[in-house]
């Protein structure tokens, strides 16, 4: 078995267990960790994890960050300038691109088809390093959560510490791990 089968085989373990209502959009979170080099191969297997969501009687959608920042960047007035001089990219990136990579979700979160038997998976998150924080993003969006948030999350979890491409700073959160040992899924 490999390790992505390992993990789709604990996702939908704990995705079959009855789902408590009245949980706060923090504690509906899962993140299913995973080293960041099995990006692809879990992008070519997600079907597994959507597979284990409806065979429990769930709803699956999708979300998928990679191309946020590009479609962020393109509806800037001043992105030509931006390529000139990166540097003044800063201020937008700090001051917008979280809210903007926020609403993004909040389309697919708050759509007419997802109820609270839905799981919205999110992958692609590595996408945002570099430009904003997952959890910044993540934030903006709690209230929203009517089922279940799913991030597929190329990273490290340990001592309840969750740190993205195995970055040196990360946060604390409520979200569920799901990982095959120690917080590391190599």
């Amino acid at each position: 078995m490999s390790r992505i089968e390992e993990l789709a085989n604990r996702y939908r373990n704990h995705i079959a267990a009855p789902w408590q209502r009245n949980l706060a959009g923090e504690q509906r979170m899962i993140f299913v960790v995973y080293a960041p080099t099995h990006e692809r191969k879990l992008r070519a297997r997600l079907e597994l994890f959507e597979i284990a969501t409806i065979e429990s009687g769930h709803k699956w959608k999708s979300f998928d960050f990679t191309q946020t920042f590009a479609r962020w960047m393109s509806r800037l007035e001043y992105k030509e300038v931006y390529f000139e001089e990166p540097e003044n990219l800063a201020i937008p990136l700090e001051s917008e691109f979280p809210y903007f990579a926020a609403a993004e979700l909040r389309k697919v979160l708050t759509g007419e088809d997802v109820d609270s038997d839905t799981v919205v998976a999110v992958y692609g998150v590595a996408s945002l390093y570099g430009f904003t924080k997952v959890s910044s993003v993540l934030k903006e969006v709690v209230r929203d959560i009517r089922g279940r948030l799913v991030v597929f999350f190329p990273g490290e979890f340990e001592n309840n510490n969750y740190r993205l491409l195995g970055a040196r700073d990360g946060w604390n959160y409520l979200a569920i791990p799901i990982t095959l040992h120690n917080g590391v899924s190599d």
